[in-house]
């Protein structure tokens, strides 16, 4: 399976609740929902049902499961819902039990074996273990060289501050530019690949 990693990113790099005012307020961030406004339905929505269309799974850290278990089970009939809903999630947790898991087709990574089941997922065949968002989670596995392809939808917003994805290690990791679009509304969709 191949670790595919969805962001959507300030130009200056925040990932932090691109969504809505209270998707994520920590460390008092203000700019919730900064991402809306230059949501462009006919490319950015197509590349994101085409980038399902190959998804096998989703990988959430969460805090972004969370949100996303309190979100879709109740747009049932929608298309895209009914897809979000069936298909198979995994959400890494420290917190979280096997009690918390109300979102149908879940399964609870502790935190503590999450890089080896992941490991293990990514080891496996079929199609792609998808991530959206979870911050945290992306740094670590960017860090720990788990990532297969970034898709980064690159706002023309600067965000003066809030969560990031990039390891802050001193490391270089080499990636390889294989699809850049732009969107009607400024957004950059820019598709690299590990070359490692």
């Amino acid at each position: 399976m191949k670790v595919v990693v969805n962001e959507f990113m300030s130009l200056d790099g925040v990932v932090q609740a691109p969504g809505g005012a209270e998707e994520d307020t920590e460390s008092s961030f203000a700019h919730g929902g900064w991402s809306m406004p230059y949501f462009d339905n006919e490319v950015m929505g197509t590349a994101i049902n085409e980038g399902m269309s190959t998804a096998e799974a989703l990988l959430f850290g969460r805090r972004t499961w969370q949100g996303m278990a309190a979100a879709w089970p109740g747009r049932a009939g929608d298309p895209y819902a009914d897809q979000m809903n069936a298909i198979k999630k995994y959400v890494v947790s420290r917190t979280l039990t096997e009690a918390d898991l109300s979102w149908n087709n879940t399964t609870l990574l502790p935190g503590d074996h999450a890089l080896a089941e992941i490991a293990q997922l990514r080891g496996r065949e079929g199609g792609d273990l998808v991530i959206w968002g979870s911050a945290s989670l992306v740094t670590t596995l960017l860090a720990e060289g788990l990532v297969d392809e970034l898709n980064l939808m690159i706002e023309p917003i600067l965000l003066g501050g809030g969560k990031r994805i990039f390891p802050e290690d001193g490391v270089a990791r080499p990636l390889h530019l294989v699809r850049s679009v732009t969107t009607g509304t400024g957004v950059e969709m820019c598709t690299y690949r590990s070359t490692s």
